[in-house]
């Protein structure tokens, strides 16, 4: 069994759970996705928050994490469409 850094596979935030007008954050990026009235999307934006990106990028486990946050990412999007 693989021993993982606590933060691994948690560079993304969960996006299929966006609540409204609520940054939500993963390890390196956040998303905002704010409503208009509550209903309608009125703005979305992403950010990142360097410093720890560059944490990452010196992490021995920063490929096999990346790859895993990438599929994680992949899947919810399939999963978000249908």
């Amino acid at each position: 069994m693989n021993h993982h850094r606590e933060c691994y596979g948690k560079m993304f935030p969960d996006v299929l759970h966006l609540p409204s007008d609520q940054p939500v954050s993963g390890k390196v990026f956040t998303v905002l996705v704010e409503r208009a009235g509550g209903l309608l999307r009125s703005n979305r934006s992403i950010t990142a928050d360097h410093g720890e990106w560059n944490e990452c990028l010196k992490c021995p486990e920063f490929d096999d994490c990346y790859k895993f946050c990438q599929a994680k990412l992949a899947l919810s999007t399939a999963v978000a469409t249908q």
